[in-house]
C-alpha cells in the first residue's frame, strides 16, 4: 500500500462487500418484506435513510446524491407511514446479520475479530461535513453479535467514504445524474445504471450532452482522455478523503485488518455483481 489514499481504496474493496449484503442478499430483502416493505426500493430507502430519522425526500436525495429526486419521492416520505425509522434500523440490521450468518457460516470467530479491528480503525473519527456517516455513528454499537458489529462497522466506513465522494463530485461541479452517466461511459451499461437511479431519458441525455460539452465524452459515448482524467481526479480526492481511519494506524495494524477482512469480503462478494453498480472493485483488486 503505497500511500494513505491507496490504502483507503484497498480497504474499501474489503469492507464494502460486507456492507453490500444488505442490498444483494435474499435474507436482507426478506427482512424488509416481512416488515411490510414490499418492493426493493421501499426497503432500500427506509433502511439507508433511517439513521437520519423521518427525513423528507429533499434531505434523502441530497444525502444519497445520485438518485433522481422524483425516484426518491416515490418512497420518501410515504415509507414512514409503513415503518418507523427505529424499526427500519432494527430490520436492516437483522437482515444483514442473517445474510452474514449464511455467507460467513463457520467463520463467526474470525468475523468477530475483524469487527473489533474495524472499530479500532474507526476510533474517534471526526464526521464534520459527513451527514450519513455521522448519523450512522450516532447509532448504538451491537454488543451481542460479532456479525452485527462487523456489518455496522463496514456500513459506517462506507458511508464515511461515500460522503467524501459526494463532496469530491460537488467540488468538480458534477451533479448526481452526470456522476452516474459518467460512470456509465466506462464499464457499466446505461441500461443497468439508469433505471436503478431513476433518471429519465431526457435527464440522462442532457447529462451526457453536458459531459460532451466539457470534452469528457466522445461521439462514441465513451470517456475521452480528459473525461478519464476528470473521473480519476474525483476518485483520487475520494481516496484521500477516506484515508484518515487508516492513516492513524501503523502499517502493520492496517495490514492485519486487511488480512482479516479479505476472506470475509470474498465470501460476501459472491453475491455482489462485478462490475458492480456500486462501483467498487472486487476484494483485493484495487489498483
Amino acid at each position: 500500500m503505497a500511500d494513505a489514499a491507496h490504502t483507503a481504496r484497498a480497504m474499501w474493496t474489503l469492507f464494502e462487500p460486507i456492507h453490500a449484503v444488505t442490498y444483494f442478499a435474499p435474507e436482507a430483502r426478506a427482512a424488509y418484506e416481512e416488515a411490510g416493505l414490499r418492493g426493493f426500493w421501499r426497503g432500500y430507502f427506509a433502511g439507508r435513510a433511517a439513521p437520519l430519522g423521518p427525513a423528507g425526500a429533499a434531505v434523502v436525495t441530497a444525502s444519497f446524491f445520485n438518485f433522481a429526486p422524483a425516484f426518491v419521492a416515490r418512497a420518501i416520505p410515504a415509507v414512514w407511514d409503513l415503518i418507523t425509522p427505529e424499526d427500519a434500523l432494527a430490520t436492516r440490521l437483522a437482515g444483514a446479520e442473517a445474510a452474514l450468518s449464511t455467507l460467513l457460516a463457520g467463520h463467526e470467530d474470525e468475523a468477530t475479530a475483524a469487527a473489533d479491528l474495524l472499530w479500532l480503525a474507526i476510533g474517534e473519527l471526526d464526521f464534520s461535513g459527513r451527514v450519513l456517516a455521522a448519523a450512522n455513528a450516532a447509532l448504538p454499537v451491537p454488543e451481542d453479535s460479532g456479525l452485527a458489529r462487523l456489518w455496522q462497522a463496514a456500513t459506517l466506513l462506507r458511508e464515511h467514504r461515500g460522503d467524501g465522494h459526494f463532496a469530491a463530485l460537488a467540488a468538480a461541479d458534477i451533479d448526481g445524474c452526470e456522476a452516474v452517466a459518467l460512470r456509465g461511459c466506462m464499464n457499466l451499461r446505461r441500461e443497468d445504471l439508469q433505471p436503478v437511479r431513476g433518471w429519465t431519458d431526457e435527464q440522462w441525455d442532457n447529462a451526457l450532452a453536458g459531459l460532451a460539452d466539457r470534452g469528457w465524452v466522445g461521439p462514441d459515448g465513451l470517456l475521452t482522455n480528459a473525461g478519464q482524467a476528470a473521473h480519476d481526479a474525483v476518485e483520487n480526492a475520494t481516496d484521500w478523503a477516506a484515508a484518515r481511519p487508516w492513516a492513524r494506524l501503523d502499517p502493520q495494524t492496517t495490514a492485519g485488518i486487511a488480512e482479516a477482512l479479505l476472506p470475509l469480503a470474498q465470501a460476501c462478494a459472491a453475491i455482489v455483481p462485478y462490475p458492480s453498480p456500486i462501483g467498487v472493485p472486487a476484494p483485493g483488486t484495487a489498483g
